[in-house]
């Protein structure tokens, strides 16, 4: 097959979406306004700075996808007067604001946490005397790894999250959930309807980033068919094609959706190396018309996430069965510049791993010393 995917994005996950799509012989351009991202180098960069920037990148491929949430929708309009995008422009709108995505949620029977709508100090107080104490209070759009966010554990902390967050003047207050972990579900639709779901993943998080994912999350065996069922439904009612997650909250009253999201994710990684067919590959296939690969887990798998500074790779690679994916990017505090694949053969080794992968990264994750699989 020959044939370009034009992808919304240039950073990591384009980078690895183009990885995954060169041994099927399919090319991707990008859309970015950095010309030295993560992606340049395997592929054509459009600035996206411009609107020829915009014009070069549409007549650049067949069919188009993106790997950031936040592209703008006006762009994807323009594309897709002439032009094809997968996923859906409405799945993507949804997605961008959380009070939609809410709605939606609700409309599909997909639990949420009760929450209301704020724009102005005297509804952010009424939020607070209907929901209750704590809540998180977000920006309806925008915000991500933790940012855009407040919790809310006080009323004399009222006119300080509002003071913090009231300029974005759309805010949305939420319950605070009490919740036992989070996990994630990522699954795929093609062009045909067909769905696949890959196994939960159980994410741990440090300083609202995330740390690492364990796949198959553990003890997830009764949760997995709920989780599949509610991104099934979502899938379906968006007739969306190509990769979509879904993360949750797992609690005593089940499983609650936090947000979605239209594309690839951070703890899908994993499947890179520990699933038949990975989340960026079946991205591809989907998005190029192509039939769907196995999500089978090939061995328990742990993901961590590298942050902010690089640790040398010869001690990374030193690591029984690790996997190293570094994406081209200069080190800043926060900043995901790579990932690690870890799959040992049971909790034990994943344990000495663990620990011998704490004393080499330079800035300290959420790694635990004894984890389990």
């Amino acid at each position: 097959m020959n044939k370009t995917i034009g992808i919304f994005g240039g950073g990591q996950l384009g980078r690895m979406m183009a990885q995954a799509a060169l041994p099927l012989n399919i090319q991707c351009s990008f859309f970015e306004a950095e010309k030295d991202c993560p992606a340049a180098i395997l592929g054509p960069v459009f600035s996206s700075k411009d609107q020829q920037g915009l014009q070069d990148f549409i007549a650049s491929a067949d069919v188009f996808s993106l790997e950031f949430e936040n592209t703008p929708v006006a762009d994807v309009d323009v594309l897709t007067q002439t032009k094809t995008l997968h996923p859906p422009g409405l799945a993507l709108a949804t997605a961008q604001n959380r009070l939609a995505e809410k709605s939606l949620f609700d409309e599909l029977g997909i639990p949420v946490a009760p929450y209301r709508a704020v724009d102005s100090l005297d509804s952010l107080k009424q939020a607070v005397t209907e929901l209750g104490l704590p809540i998180v209070l977000k920006t309806v759009t925008g915000g991500y790894d933790g940012k855009g966010q407040f919790v809310l554990r006080s009323e004399d902390q009222i006119d300080t999250a509002w003071a913090e967050l009231g300029p974005a003047k759309s805010l949305i207050a939420e319950s605070f959930v009490k919740f036992s972990r989070e996990v994630s579900i990522i699954a795929v639709r093609g062009q045909d309807g067909d769905v696949k779901t890959w196994a939960l993943a159980e994410n741990h998080h440090h300083n609202g980033i995330l740390s690492h994912s364990i796949v198959p999350a553990p003890n997830s065996t009764d949760l997995q068919p709920v989780a599949q069922d509610y991104i099934t439904r979502l899938l379906n009612h968006l007739n969306y094609v190509g990769v979509l997650t879904l993360e949750l909250f797992v609690t005593e009253q089940g499983l609650y959706a936090n947000e979605m999201a239209c594309r690839v994710h951070n703890s899908g990684h994993w499947s890179i190396e520990g699933a038949i067919c990975s989340q960026f590959e079946n991205h591809i296939r989907a998005v190029a018309g192509l039939p769907l690969g196995a999500t089978d887990v090939v061995r328990p798998t742990v993901m961590i996430n590298i942050i902010g500074q690089h640790p040398k790779s010869e001690d990374v690679l030193a690591l029984k069965g690790a996997h190293l994916h570094l994406y081209n990017k200069s080190e800043r505090a926060g900043r995901k510049l790579g990932h690690i694949t870890l799959m040992p053969n049971n909790s034990d080794e994943l344990t000495v791993l663990c620990r011998q992968l704490a004393q080499i990264l330079p800035v300290p994750l959420a790694l635990t010393t004894d984890m389990n699989l």
